[in-house]
Formats: C-alpha cells, structure tokens, sequence
C-alpha cells in the first residue's frame, strides 16, 4: 500500500515538475538574429542551452537541404571554446560532420576555411565588436561568407522552444564515428595570405608599423606574417580590458598616442575582436575611417592594378564612394546595414569591393567577407608598391573627390526615449538640427539627412546593440563636431 501511495505521490510530483519547467520554458528567449549575427551577453541570454537551441535550429535547416558540412570556429571571447564544443556536439546529434578549430580564430578564417574544405556551413562564436559581456553566433554559407537574410529567417524559424533533452554525443564518440575533426583555420588562412600576397616586396619596403589586436582573433596571424611590428593587446584577454573591440578612434587612443610618440612608425593597424574589421592610423597618428580605406582601395585596385567591377556599400557610408565609382565608370548600389546585403551581391555580380562604414570591407580575388587583416596587406602593398606614405595616398583621393571628415556617436539612452526619436524620424518632426537645415532626407536603413553642399547626418538605432547611433560628415572635424551636437540637442532637448 505504502509502495501504492508513494508511486502516486511521485507521478503527481513528476507531472507538477513537468508543468513548472515547461512554464519555465515557454518563457525562454525569443532567439533574433540582428544586423550581423546573434548577440546576448553571456550568462543572461547567452547560455549553453540557448546556444542548443539555436544550433538544433541551424542543423534541423541544413537537414532539409541535404547538407551534412560544417566548419566552426571562436574567437577570444569568454567561454568560447564551450560554446563552440556545445554547437560541435548538437550538428553531431544531427549526423553532420564538424571540422573544429581548436584554439581562437577570425571570422575571415573560418569564412575561408568553409571553401578550403568545401562544407555546406560555418559557425562563428562571436560578438565581433559588441562589448566583452557580449557573445554571439554567425552563419556562414558555402561560399564563404555571411548567410543571407532570406536563409537566416528560415533558419531562426526553426529554432525550438526549448533545448534538446536528448544526450549529446561526446567530441570522442563523434571522432569515432567520422562525425568530427579539428582543424587548423589560421595556417590554412597564412598559406592563402602567402599565395595571394608579395610579402617579399611588402617587408622589403620596411614600412613599420603598430598593431592593435584589441585582445582579438588576429594576433597571432598579424604577428606571424610581421613579426617586426610593433605589438599592443596581443595576448588572450577575454575581458578585452573592459573596452568594447571595436576599431574606432576613441577606443584606440594607446595607439594613436604610440604613433604619435614614436618618430619610427610609418602607420598603425587595428582590428576588432574576431578581426573581420580595419582601423588605421597615420604616421602622426590620425585616424583612417573605413570609408576612407574603402577609397584608397577603390582607387588602389582600379588605378594601379586595372581591377574593375560594381561597387556595394551600406547605407551609412560617404557619398563620396559614389563620386569615385561614377569617376571610374562602376555600378554603385546602396544596401542596408549589415555586410549579409552586401555579400548577397558579392556571390551574384562581379563586385570589386564591398564596404561598410563600421570597417568590415570585402574584395575581389578573396572570400565574400570582411577582413580586417586582407583589406590591412593591401594597404600595405600599395604603400610598398608605390613608395608614398599612408597621408600621401590619402591626399591622392582627396585630389579626385575632395576633402571630407566623418564622426560617429552612440547615444546610450534609456529605450523609451529611442523609441521616441525613431518615431519623430518616421513622423517628419525634423526640419533642422539647431542651425543646420535639412535640405531632403532618405530612410533605406534609419534616416539620413542632407544638409549643405555634401554635408548630412545620420540616425539608427543599432542592430546588435542597445544604442542610438548618430553619424555625420562634413569638410572639417569641427564642423562634424558642431553637427553631432546640435543634433543631439535636438534630439534629447
């Protein structure tokens, strides 16, 4: 009787249990995928069970198409290497062969490493340049580039409510079974990067330089291929110190005033945390923005290597690219935010570069990628090949388009106000932006505004972040400043 009453007893605990999680479950994050990716900060809604389920999702979707591929790689973010493991063991549970990097590698690498082994898929675990709280997870496709959008949507479709309950499969079991390997994406990478590159002629140029990895996935290839640099934040910190790493003027103020200081130091190089983006420096330490570098390299590829083909840049870039395309007779088109626009058109049409004004800029003769440290070599061997200095070279465009300066700020205000701004954005409330009047408007992907001559200012909310993004170009520096803000005091005033 007892043995009667205490199997009921567990039955009704059993069953109240049951409702309690699912509950739980039911509950759980809605998983979106922004601008470039999925991103959560870690230990709120980036768990393991999170990353479960986004991966059953991912290999529920490669089923359907009879893919049975994959590569995956992380970068130096905190818990990497468990993430990466976990999403391993879930396409294992699926049957799909995984090729692992073992330690931290770019994103570029992996893009790249999916060709080498022609796999169906790629996974990043990485936030890129979203603070050190902050990790994600990046689709890649065959090709060697971001998945695009129409695939991601189906793909956050699949994902389930709930993580699987089913046992995963140990990295061992998996090598037994032919499901798993590790692989080596930065050699694979440095044999691609000596294939493509004259790295003779580059070092014999003996252009010296500093290189920020920003704790990031590029450190150890940057420094392999240029063991001479001169090195900051070169070690594995997934902290990232505190600071977002993303290569930016106002967080790469150490090597700004390293350039600066030192007389020996012909320019400087950043890259973000999973080192698909580019920063640079001049000799005296001003700061290259990525629309410079994306006019440096149009103009390199077209004018001194006789490379032609479309160009594609994102919303938020200068006009100025269109003056240049136009000047050499390409196609120009305009996407929205995010590089996955961008490399759906990259795999469809002859595209000779495709930019972003955040620093991610892909070329022809590579992967359909941003890569930082590709888009860095080529700056590197056109300075060489040429004999000028980074300046130099930038005056050179400017001959052709003109002068011009460019500013990002990101507001971190409270959602309620966001929301509010974006609104009057949509509802026409502004006309002018203190002394600055608007002359027209365009809303592809937030909301630009012309001003005088070629000046404007931009306004989005952020796809991967909790911020207001204000942008502005104008001739000058202090003229940008004076833009930002008086449109700031427009916006909160």
């Amino acid at each position: 009787m007892y043995l009667t009453i205490f199997a009921l007893y567990f039955k009704h605990e059993l069953q109240r249990f049951t409702q309690i999680k699912l509950k739980f479950f039911k509950t759980m994050t809605k998983i979106k995928f922004g601008t470039d990716g999925w991103r959560a900060i870690i230990a709120q809604e980036y768990t393991v069970d999170n990353v479960k389920r986004v991966t059953e999702g991912t290999a529920i979707w490669m089923k359907e198409h009879n893919m049975d591929k994959v590569v995956i790689g992380h970068d130096c973010r905190f818990a990497g290497k468990l993430f990466a493991e976990t999403t391993a063991r879930v396409f294992g549970l699926y049957g799909i062969k995984v090729n692992l990097a073992k330690n931290f590698v770019s994103t570029p690498m992996v893009s790249l490493g999916i060709v080498k082994t022609k796999s169906d898929m790629g996974i990043v675990i990485t936030a890129s340049h979203n603070p050190p709280s902050y990790n994600g997870y990046k689709l890649k496709s065959s090709f060697g580039g971001p998945t695009v959008p129409k695939d991601v949507a189906a793909i956050e479709a699949k994902i389930p409510d709930v993580p699987t309950s089913k046992p995963l499969p140990s990295l061992e079991q998996m090598l037994e079974d032919g499901l798993f390997n590790y692989i080596d994406l930065e050699n694979i990478y440095l044999e691609h990067v000596r294939e493509n590159f004259d790295l003779a002629t580059i070092k014999k140029a003996n252009i010296r330089m500093a290189y920020d990895a920003m704790y990031g996935a590029g450190q150890n290839a940057v420094m392999k291929l240029f063991p001479d640099a001169l090195p900051l934040h070169c070690e594995l910190n997934p902290s990232f110190n505190g600071q977002a790493p993303e290569p930016i003027d106002r967080n790469l103020q150490e090597l700004s005033a390293t350039l600066k200081e030192n007389d020996n130091l012909d320019m400087g190089l950043a890259n973000d945390g999973d080192a698909d983006r580019i920063g640079l420096y001049d000799a005296d330490g001003n700061f290259v923005d990525s629309h410079h570098i994306i006019l440096l390299l149009m103009h390199y590829l077209h004018k001194y290597k006789g490379m032609s083909g479309k160009v594609v840049v994102s919303f938020s870039a200068t006009n100025k690219i269109k003056k240049l395309a136009e000047m050499y007779g390409f196609d120009i088109e305009i996407t929205k935010i995010g590089f996955k626009h961008i490399a759906e058109i990259m795999i469809k049409e002859d595209v000779l570069i495709g930019g972003e004004e955040s620093g991610g800029i892909a070329v022809k003769g590579h992967v359909p990628e941003r890569d930082g440290v590709w888009s860095g070599l080529l700056i590197f061997e056109y300075m060489a090949k040429t004999g000028k200095s980074l300046k130099e070279l930038i005056q050179e465009v400017y001959d052709l388009v003109g002068s011009f300066s460019f500013y990002r700020d990101d507001l971190h205000i409270e959602e309620a106000k966001k929301l509010e701004i974006v609104e009057n954005c949509k509802s026409g409330v502004y006309s002018s932006f203190g002394k600055y009047n608007i002359q027209g408007s365009d809303n592809l992907d937030g909301f630009k505004y012309f001003l005088d001559g070629e000046d404007w200012v931009m306004i989005r909310p952020s796809g991967t972040e909790p911020v207001l993004r204000v942008y502005a170009q104008a001739s000058t520096p202090e003229e940008v400043r004076a833009i930002l803000d008086a449109t700031q005091a427009t916006l909160l005033g």
